[in-house]
């Protein structure tokens, strides 16, 4: 029997099978076959990701800050339309909206590769995909994070969602590996091609998914809907302060877009290869964190977070100081797999925490708020990082990021000694 507030099609493979062995969200065939699709399609994006760096600031010869910029132009949108997303998520079917997420970003990785190709490429052409592609991520998003709970059962949500974060970091390791092959043979337009039909295998996964219900429509005021989530937040401690730490993680722990390819150019003198060898170390680092989160990890330990949290902070820091020196390559490689390993067990337990506290009938609206605290203070982090980079080297700029990284999560732990307050109970508006 499938759990309240899922699809009948979530059920294990065996009726009747519990979530024995290490990997219980692979019991669910929806979820296998989201998995399959987005490990293609999470390496092909982190290609471009690469692929994108490398143009802009060795191809197109801009400023750190110009590269920050195109990033805020990506993660921008979602500071204005996340929260908004959210209630489309609750309302829309959740797979119907993906479907259409991932073709608007297979048809952007296009435009590009065909800009690069005629040699007609120019910054502003990458500001405004960017800016496109930050639109259309604010609404798929929220509603893929959500879309996690409907493919498996409750008790597997923590172990799907470490799998994710396992996907999403192999793919992190496999993309700028490929993709710095690429670069010194083929140039950046291979990268985006390559992403741009990455993308039929994670939307073929979703057409071939087995959902014979789908969500009920929700009716009622959007206004009304959108105060409900906001005040669902707020009152409940434990998703408030893990979306304040992944907001403070966001803006100065997690801007390595910015920093990689700065370290890669001007710490260690190198291009596109080493470009690859530096991400390709720090996805390595953060899959083997995701690898043992989805082996050992059974219920989300807001200590692990905070630890994780205090540990990407000191790595930062050294690194920063690294850069200075500056340090051999290999050392900076195991540097970014130490801040990977970190990064990916404080986020991924913090979206366990947020998404297992929180109420079925608001879990959109919920992961809306988290994904644009995450995201949405993205742009503000590229700015302040690519500036200081920009004016004191990227020494500077790693080493004050990694330092506000460690003491706010300090704080944060200690204002968590207070008493919990009782997370209140949903109490859904008319319609749900």
């Amino acid at each position: 029997m499938a759990l309240p507030g899922h699809d009948s099609t979530a059920a294990p493979i065996a009726s009747g099978d519990g979530p024995s062995g290490r990997f219980p969200a692979f019991r669910y065939r929806n979820y296998r076959l989201f998995f399959m699709g987005q490990l293609v399609s999470v390496t092909g994006t982190w290609m471009q990701s690469l692929a994108q760096s490398y143009l802009v600031y060795e191809v197109l010869r801009s400023s750190p800050f110009e590269l920050g910029l195109v990033n805020v132009f990506q993660f921008a949108p979602v500071l204005l339309l996340g929260i908004p997303a959210g209630i489309v998520a609750d309302r829309l079917p959740k797979r119907s909206i993906l479907v259409v997420t991932q073709s608007v970003f297979s048809f952007l990785a296009l435009v590009l590769t065909v800009l690069i190709a005629l040699g007609q490429i120019e910054i502003w052409h990458v500001y405004t995909v960017a800016t496109v592609f930050g639109i259309t991520n604010a609404f798929d998003m929220p509603t893929r994070q959500a879309f996690i709970s409907e493919m498996v059962g409750r008790e597997s949500v923590m172990n799907a969602i470490a799998l994710n974060a396992t996907m999403f970091n192999t793919g992190r390791v496999l993309g700028p590996a490929i993709a710095g092959v690429v670069l010194a043979t083929l140039g950046p337009a291979v990268c985006f091609g390559i992403n741009a039909v990455s993308y039929i295998a994670v939307i073929a996964g979703l057409l071939m998914m087995r959902i014979t219900r789908e969500p009920s429509r929700a009716v009622g005021s959007a206004g009304a809907r959108l105060r409900e989530g906001l005040s669902y937040v707020r009152a409940t401690p434990d998703i408030l302060r893990t979306i304040i730490l992944v907001g403070v993680v966001g803006i100065f722990g997690m801007n390595f877009q910015v920093w990689v390819p700065i370290l890669a150019s001007d710490s260690f003198g190198s291009g596109g290869e080493t470009y690859g060898l530096l991400f390709a170390a720090m996805g390595g680092g953060s899959l083997v964190g995701a690898l043992a989160l989805a082996t050992f990890g059974r219920d989300p330990s807001r200590f692990r977070m905070l630890i994780a949290a205090i540990g990407l902070g000191l790595v930062e820091v050294a690194l920063g100081i690294g850069a200075t020196i500056p340090i051999p390559l290999a050392i900076g490689m195991i540097l970014l797999a130490l801040a990977g390993f970190a990064s990916s067990n404080a986020m991924s337990t913090a979206n366990s925490i947020v998404q297992t506290t929180s109420s079925d009938a608001l879990r959109g609206r919920v992961m809306a708020v988290y994904m644009t605290v995450f995201a949405g203070t993205a742009p503000f982090g590229f700015l302040i990082t690519g500036f200081i980079a920009d004016r004191f080297g990227v020494g500077t700029s790693l080493t004050l990021s990694g330092a506000v990284t460690f003491l706010a999560t300090v704080i944060i732990v200690r204002t968590q000694r207070q008493r919990p307050v009782p997370a209140p109970r949903a109490v859904p508006i008319r319609g749900d």
